[in-house]
Parts: C-alpha cells; structure tokens; sequence
C-alpha cells in the first residue's frame, strides 16, 4: 500500500503543468540536440536544443497558433547574430547595436508577442558563435531544433488541463463558502469586534482578486482542448467551465460588496451593541451558510464530467437556493419591522438584501441555463459550418434553456 501511494503522489505531481511543461522542454531539446548530431556535422550543436526549447509549447494548440511565429521569430535572431559574428564580436556596443536592429526587425516580420525573443535568440547565439564553424550549419541547428519542437507536440500529444482548471473553481467556491459561513457566524455571536468584520473584508477582496488566477488557469485548460484528438467535446466543457468562472467571479464581487456592508454595519455600532437583534442573526446566520453551499454545489454543478453527478449536484443546488431563499424572506420581513421602528441604517441593510438578490439570481438554475443555451447560439451562428455535437448533460441544459427562453419570450 506504501508503494501504490508513493506511485499515486509521483502520478499527481507529473501531471502538474510545471513539472509537465519541464519534462516535455526537456526532452523535445534532447531529441533536438542528437538529431543535429545526426543531420550535421558540428560536435556540439547546442542551437538546436536551444531553438526546440523555446518552440515547444504546453499545449498543442498554443503550439500551431504560435508556433510558426515563435519559430519566426528565432530564425530572425540567429540570421541577425550570424552576420553580426561574421563581422565584429561580443563587445558592449555591438551587443546594444545587436538588440536594436532585433527589436526593430521583429517589428518588420511581425512575429507579434515574440518580438523581444528575436532578441533573446540573437544574445544567445552570439555568445556561442565559437561552437559552430559556419553560417549554414547555425541555420540548420535552429531548422532542425524548430521541426523537433513542432513535430514532438504534434505526435506526443500535450495533455489535457481540464481537471487542474476544474479543481481550482472548486477550490475558489470553497474559499467563498468559507467566507460565507465565518460571516454568518460573526452575526451571530453577540456583539462584533469592527477588526474582525474587516478582516473578513480584506479576505473577501483577496478573493475577488484570486479569480484572475483561476481565470489563468482556466484559460490554459480551453487552449489544452482546441485541436486535441483527445477531446471529443472540447467546445461544450469550454463554454461549461467559463460561463462558471464568470458566474462565480461575478458572485465574488457580490460577497466583497456584502462585506463592506456588514462592516460599514459593525462600525456604526457602539462597541457592546450586537450587529444583528439575535431573532434575525440565528436566521442570517443560516441564510449565510445555506448561501455558501449553494456557491459549493455550483462549482460542483459545471466541473461534473458525468451525468449522475450533475444531476445530484443540480438537485443540491435547487435546494440550497430555495431553503436560502425562504431565510432571506424571513430576514427581510424582520429587518423591516426594525427598520420601521428604528430607522437607523435603514439603507445598510436594504443594501445587504440587495446583494443577497443578485446572488441568488446568479445561481439560479434555470439562469444558468439559459446562459449557456446563449452562448451555444451565439457560437452556432459564428460557425454555422461546424455541427453541434454535446453530451447528455449539455444536451439537457440546451434544451431546458431553451424552454425557459421561450416561455419568457410568450409571456
């Protein structure tokens, strides 16, 4: 058992993009570095590793896009560094003049994001101009460390990187239900200290900015599926997983409004004074929590890559949002008969029903559907030439999106 462990943590680590990416960099400039040896006649030709090394990509995708472009790019710069070996060395003024000319060249071949390595590779090769003895075979390196770089991803295909991209919504939805549930807590246990309300809200704002990581991850997952033979329905677990991210980036912006407004609540306060009268804090206090597990069952919802645990976690979902929507009617009703008799702050707390609404709406099943039925339409018409292909799950979604737009529209 010791050993299946050990071999499980050895999977899960080589399956992380890094050590991935590593591995394949690696290798493709090995195989690189010994088909020059076999092609060309320079002992040490370290240009074609060099050039497979900055071709090979993590995904296939990223490889045929920017590939050419990429190799482009390297094959100016050693052109360049070559002529300029032929006629002066390695010395602060040709080394300035040397970058110059490579910037102002990868304009003119417009090699687009790749402009600063015509550079690079041009550093790079004159620094190891004393390695090879003529101009040809320093072209024919970086030709030969180019195929090697496009043929590995091409036949060694690069993995798919749906389930880290999954796993980190899922890990985003956790920290939010966390949140969720510390803040329900807090209204309900007497008197609040402001230092503790606002750092919730620091948190909460940590976590608005972490979606730009998930965002990152998410969008090397959709360019591991674009052109992968593996993938069969690439286009439905992209548009799954996006249309996700952007509803939980959207109720991330919502919980940090949230918290600012509860700490703009504590800070109002006298310092023995409670947040919430205690009958509407045990009641905030499950809304919070059912709310936060609706986040959860969400994330759950669009990562299912099988149709039973969609529709468990569907079913959780619905759940979670109609018990939190019964809590916010009672909340509501109790805030307003404090309201009418003390209307201190009245607008905090229509402020807090405000943003619990929208967050609700944006976890609304039927929403989410209808959502990606959109989605789906609008890339049909962008590519009516490419027959819609989907699995059950995302055949169910389609349609019952498409019911609830149409009976929105009739009605």
């Amino acid at each position: 058992m010791p050993q299946v462990a050990d071999v499980a943590r050895l999977a899960r680590w080589v399956s992380q993009p890094v050590v991935a990416q590593t591995l394949r960099s690696a290798t493709a400039a090995t195989l690189a570095y010994l088909a020059a040896l076999w092609l060309t006649g320079v002992p040490a030709p370290l240009l074609a590793p060099l050039t497979a090394l900055l071709v090979v990509q993590v995904t296939l995708f990223a490889t045929i896009t920017s590939g050419i472009r990429r190799v482009n790019s390297v094959v100016a710069g050693v052109v360049l560094a070559t002529g300029f070996s032929e006629v002066v060395g390695l010395s602060w003024w040709s080394l300035g003049l040397l970058i110059l000319c490579a910037l102002s060249l990868g304009h003119v071949a417009r090699v687009g994001e790749f402009v600063p390595e015509v550079a690079i590779s041009a550093m790079l090769v004159l620094g190891v101009t004393q390695v090879t003895a003529t101009a040809l075979d320093r072209v024919l390196e970086t030709v030969i460390g180019a195929v090697v770089g496009l043929l590995f991803n091409v036949v060694i295909v690069p993995p798919v990187w749906v389930r880290s991209a999954e796993e980190d919504i899922e890990e985003q939805a956790r920290r939010m239900r966390k949140l969720l549930v510390r803040l329900g807590e807090d209204s309900d246990e007497g008197p609040t200290p402001v230092a503790r309300v606002t750092a919730q809200l620091r948190e909460a704002r940590q976590l608005d900015q972490d979606v730009a990581q998930v965002d990152a991850s998410l969008t090397q997952a959709e360019e591991s599926l674009r052109l992968n033979p593996r993938v069969k329905e690439g286009l439905l677990t992209r548009i799954v997983l996006r249309t996700g991210l952007d509803t939980l980036e959207v109720c991330a912006v919502l919980l940090r409004t949230l918290s600012r407004t509860l700490t703009d609540l504590a800070r109002h306060r006298a310092a023995d004074e409670e947040l919430f009268p205690p009958d509407v804090a045990v009641i905030l206090r499950e809304l919070f929590t059912r709310l936060g597990d609706a986040v959860a069952s969400f994330a759950v919802l669009i990562t299912s890559q099988v149709s039973e645990n969609a529709e468990e976690a569907e079913s959780r979902l619905v759940e979670e949002l109609e018990a939190s929507r019964a809590c916010r009617e009672q909340v509501a009703w109790m805030l307003l008969g404090r309201v009418q008799e003390h209307p201190r702050q009245w607008q905090l707390h229509g402020s807090l029903l405000a943003d619990i609404d929208r967050m609700l709406d944006e976890l609304d099943v039927e929403r989410r559907s209808m959502h990606l039925a959109e989605e789906l339409d609008r890339y049909s018409r962008e590519r009516p030439d490419r027959p819609r292909a989907m699995p059950s799950f995302g055949e169910r979604l389609w349609k019952r999106g498409k019911r609830a737009a149409s009976g929105r529209r009739g009605g």
